[in-house]
C-alpha cells in the first residue's frame, strides 16, 4: 500500500476562493456578505473537480490513498482576525469533510486550524476537537508563523503553544508544521517561506527539551525537512556543541519528515543522512511544482518514483517509507483503513 502524507485540496471549486475574497473584503462582516454561511458547493462540483484532475494522477502513479486538507497557501491565518479565521478554517475543512465522505478509499482528512496572530493557539482546541471527535479527521496542519513571514508569536517550543500540544497527545493525532502564505515580499511563499519555516522549527525543537515534556507527540516537518538533511552535520554538530541530543535521536517517535523533495538527489540524499522510521510518503500533488523536469521528461511532484529508484533503499525500507510508518504516525488512519478492511500486510 502507498500512503500520500501531504494532499491539499488545489483544485477545489472556485465558489471557495470567491467566497474567501468576499470574506476579506467585508472585513468578516457576515452583513455585508453575499452568502455569510459559506459558498454554496453541490457534490457534483466537488467530484467533478477531483476526478477531472487530482484523483486520476493519484490512480496513475500507483498512490491508494492520500491525507487530504485544504489548500495550505490559503489558511491565510495572517488575514483578518480571528473570527474571520474560525470563519474559514470551518468552510474549508467541512469542505475537506465532504471530499473524504464522497471519496473514502482515496481520501483521509486533515483540517487546517483557525489560528491568528497573537492570539493564543488554545483557542484553537474547539475547531480540532470538532474536526477529530465529530468528524473523523486524522490530523492537522499547525502554522508555526500565523503572521505570514514576521514571525510575530513566541517559538514552537514555548509553554504559549503547549494547550495544542496536551490535546493532540490526547487525540493520539500528529501535527503537520505547515506554514501559509506570505506576506512579507521578502519571502515567496513556496520557494522561501516554506522551506525557511520547516528549517526554523527543526530548529527551534532540536534546541528544546520539547519531547521530554510531550513524549507522545507526534510532528511532521514537510518538504523533506527543508534544509535540515543537505545540513544533518551543522546540526549534529550543533546539537553537540549546545549539549543536546544529536538529530537523529531527537528524532525519535516525535519528528517526521516527508519526501516532498523533488528531484532524485535530495531524495537519496535524505533518505541516506535521516532515518528511514523517520521518513513519511508524500507528493503535495498538485502543490508548489506542477512543471515536467524537461531533463527527464517526469514532473517533477512524481516522487514515488525517486523512492523507486533510490539505490540505498531496500524493499523493506521502501514499505515503511511508503505505509508503514505513517500508520504508526496517524493511528486514527490505521484505524480508518481497518474498518475498510484496508490495512496493508
Amino acid at each position: 500500500m502507498i500512503i500520500d502524507c501531504h494532499g491539499h485540496y488545489t483544485t477545489a471549486p472556485k465558489q471557495l476562493a470567491a467566497w474567501r475574497e468576499d470574506q476579506i473584503a467585508a472585513k468578516g462582516q457576515r452583513s455585508a456578505m453575499a452568502r455569510p454561511d459559506g459558498p454554496l458547493i453541490t457534490d457534483d462540483e466537488i467530484r467533478e473537480t477531483l476526478l477531472g484532475a487530482q484523483i486520476p494522477v493519484q490512480r496513475e502513479r500507483g498512490i491508494d490513498l492520500t491525507i487530504f486538507s485544504p489548500r495550505a497557501a490559503a489558511m491565510g491565518q495572517h488575514v483578518g482576525d480571528e473570527a474571520m479565521s474560525m470563519q474559514w478554517s470551518r468552510i474549508c475543512n467541512d469542505l475537506i469533510g465532504r471530499v473524504a465522505t464522497l471519496f473514502p478509499q482515496d481520501y483521509a482528512p486533515v483540517c487546517q486550524l483557525p489560528q491568528s496572530p497573537g492570539c493564543p493557539p488554545a483557542h484553537v482546541i474547539p475547531e480540532l476537537r470538532r474536526c477529530v471527535e465529530e468528524m473523523g479527521f486524522v490530523g492537522c496542519n499547525l502554522n508555526p508563523d500565523p503572521a505570514g513571514g514576521y514571525w510575530t508569536d513566541p517559538p514552537m517550543t514555548d509553554e504559549w503553544w503547549f494547550p495544542v500540544y496536551e490535546v493532540l497527545e490526547e487525540l493520539d493525532v500528529p501535527a503537520m508544521i505547515h506554514v501559509s502564505g506570505s506576506c512579507n515580499p521578502n519571502f515567496q511563499y513556496s520557494g522561501a517561506h516554506y522551506i525557511n519555516g520547516d528549517t526554523s522549527v527543526f530548529m527551534q525543537i532540536l534546541d528544546s527539551d520539547l519531547f521530554d515534556r510531550f513524549p507522545r507527540l507526534r510532528l511532521i516537518i514537510p518538504h523533506g525537512g527543508g534544509a535540515v538533511p543537505f545540513h544533518w552535520g551543522r546540526y549534529r554538530g550543533l546539537a553537540i556543541d549546545r549539549n543536546r541530543r544529536e538529530p537523529a535521536e531527537m528524532m525519535g517517535d516525535n519528528l517526521f519528515f516527508d519526501t516532498c523533495v523533488y528531484h532524485q538527489p535530495g531524495i537519496d540524499l535524505m533518505t541516506g543522512v535521516v532515518p528511514v522510521r523517520n521518513v513519511l510518503f508524500a507528493s503535495e500533488t498538485f502543490g508548489a511544482v506542477r512543471s515536467v523536469d524537461p531533463e527527464t521528461g517526469v514532473p517533477f511532484d512524481h516522487t514515488r518514483r525517486y523512492i523507486d529508484n533510490s539505490p540505498h533503499l531496500d524493499a523493506a525500507d521502501r514499505q515503511a517509507i511508503y505505509a508503514g510508518n505513517t500508520l504508526r504516525v496517524f493511528p486514527r488512519l490505521a484505524a480508518r483503513l481497518a474498518e475498510q478492511d484496508r490495512i496493508p500486510a
